[in-house]
């Protein structure tokens, strides 16, 4: 007869607590809460509702991870929020140019924001650097200063790209932790209002307006050219947000051709877009992203017409999942 540890090459534990890294298929007892669990693996990704954003507002720029999140800008507001995976704490340190539909790469202790709309100045480069508590302006910003600009990768070697300036623009930039340097190759598809992910040298851009109408079109950046995918998002939309890799992405949110606010969600595996059935459950556009294609956050936005302070946590398809085994 078959034994549950030569099935999965391990005993069933009494723990005290449970384990920080349990594998697929692990079964234990939780002697501190009286249980029986076990570890499974999600068969579709949801999204659950976090704790809200302190100031609720739009337009804003997100880096990070899910657990250690970074929330600054929008709506004319430098304000700088940082998550813990439970709350948001805003820090001391708020940008020094407030603005609006700006862009962010990074991690929550080494985030840089670029580009926007500070009125009345009608676009800005700007460029500011967080340490995880102050930020710090960088006198040399954007080339092609511009706003509703996407961006992706970290602090010491962004990627920013499209945008408005106030014309549509293909314009695509390396930031290398002091200068951005302009790429003479920009964007197939001329648009601002996308969204991006990845890193410098493996980016993708997905989404956004091309006055007049929206785009699915989706590219891939190799650290020297664009290069488009002939599959693009199968629901068209702008002002979405994204996270993860080239390769493994994720798309959420945003308005669509009708225009309506959407919380649709797809996932990209390096070719083509597969549509979630569970999208966002506050539907918004305007909103901020990070994390990854199975760990991802959201934050922010608009619902037209309310600003929201909204916070969604994504769980991914495959995930693991703790869960209690319920006997009678």
């Amino acid at each position: 007869m078959a034994t549950y540890k030569g099935i999965q090459g391990f005993t069933i534990q009494n723990l005290s607590a449970d384990p920080s890294n349990p594998i697929e298929g692990q079964v234990w007892y939780n002697s501190t809460s009286n249980v029986w669990k076990v570890e499974e693996a999600t068969a579709a990704g949801a999204w659950a509702t976090g704790n809200n954003l302190n100031t609720a507002r739009h337009s804003l720029a997100g880096a990070g991870t899910q657990t250690a999140a970074l929330a600054f800008g929008g709506d004319l507001t430098a304000a700088t929020e940082e998550y813990d995976g439970n709350s948001w704490v805003t820090s001391p340190g708020s940008l020094n140019t407030a603005r609006y539909g700006l862009a962010g790469a990074g991690i929550q202790t080494a985030a840089l924001a670029f580009g926007g709309r500070n009125p009345p100045v009608v676009v800005t480069g700007a460029t500011e650097e967080y340490d995880g508590s102050t930020w710090a302006s960088n006198p040399t910003g954007l080339n092609t200063a511009r706003r509703n600009v996407a961006g992706c990768g970290t602090q010491t070697a962004a990627l920013a790209f499209g945008g408005l300036s106030p014309s549509l623009t293909a314009a695509t930039e390396e930031y290398d932790g002091s200068t951005w340097t302009s790429n003479p190759t920009g964007l197939n598809t001329t648009r601002s209002q996308s969204a991006g992910c990845g890193t410098q040298t493996a980016a993708l851009a997905f989404g956004g307006d091309i006055s007049p109408g929206v785009t699915g079109a989706t590219e891939e950046y190799d650290g020297s050219t664009w290069t488009s995918n002939p599959t693009g998002l199968n629901t068209t939309r702008r002002l979405l947000a994204g996270a993860g890799t080239q390769t493994a992405a994720l798309g959420f949110g945003g308005l669509d051709s009708t225009p309506t606010e959407t919380g649709a969600t797809e996932e990209y595996n390096g070719s083509t877009w597969a549509s979630n059935p569970t999208g966002l459950n506050t539907a918004r556009s305007q909103l901020a992203g990070c994390g990854t294609q199975t760990a991802a956050l959201a934050f922010g936005g608009d619902t037209a017409p309310a600003v929201v302070a909204a916070t969604e946590e994504w769980t991914g398809p495959g995930a693991g999942v703790t869960k209690t085994i319920t006997v009678s």
